[in-house]
């Protein structure tokens, strides 16, 4: 069963149940994801061909990654400090949003997650006061989608998932019901 299934066979009756929403539209539900990496130590001492090769290869594993093509971010001011000029790429993103969105967060929740190195478990800091999950993955080779061999550049990646609920406690169930692993809180 995937995610979009689970969702409207089990969570939805059991958050409604839980909180008694007297409406199943008041029920929260994931409302997109965004995936996020800045170039910043990567691109900065490049030039030329090298630097575009780099842009192209970022680019492109973030876009295989998601399954949708990744745009560029780009430099609002000129800082000189960070070397960086305004219009100057900085970053890329992709936002996703319906069946790439619970296909994305199946992945993330049972094999990325999981793969990666000393994982115990989603903390439950990561989740705001809105109901919203930020998570920070350090390598993006954890997906299966890209080949380690193949790799010339690591880089981190910022997944963000934006959900409809009001509050943590929600925004929690919510995850927990999806599966996500969260750390088991000792007291």
């Amino acid at each position: 069963m995937n995610m979009k299934e689970k969702y409207n066979k089990e969570v939805v009756p059991a958050l409604q149940k839980k909180f008694a929403y007297k409406n199943i539209m008041e029920v929260p539900k994931i409302d997109k994801v965004v995936i996020n990496t800045g170039f910043g130590k990567l691109i900065t001492p490049k030039t030329g061909d090298d630097y575009r090769k780099t842009l192209d290869g970022i680019v492109g594993d973030l876009s295989n990654i998601a399954g949708q093509h990744a745009t560029l971010t780009k430099a609002k001011h000129s800082i000189a400090g960070f070397k960086v000029r305004q219009g100057s790429p900085i970053g890329a993103k992709v936002t996703l949003r319906g069946s790439k969105m619970y296909d994305f967060l199946d992945r993330l929740a049972n094999i990325v997650l999981p793969r990666s190195r000393d994982f115990r478990g989603i903390g439950l800091s990561t989740v705001d006061s809105y109901g919203n999950l930020s998570l920070g993955i350090k390598e993006h080779i954890f997906f299966p989608e890209i080949s380690p061999e193949n790799v010339k550049d690591m880089f981190g990646l910022q997944v963000t998932v934006a959900t409809t609920a009001s509050n943590k406690e929600e925004g929690l169930e919510l995850f927990r019901l999806l599966g996500f692993p969260f750390k088991i809180e000792e007291k």
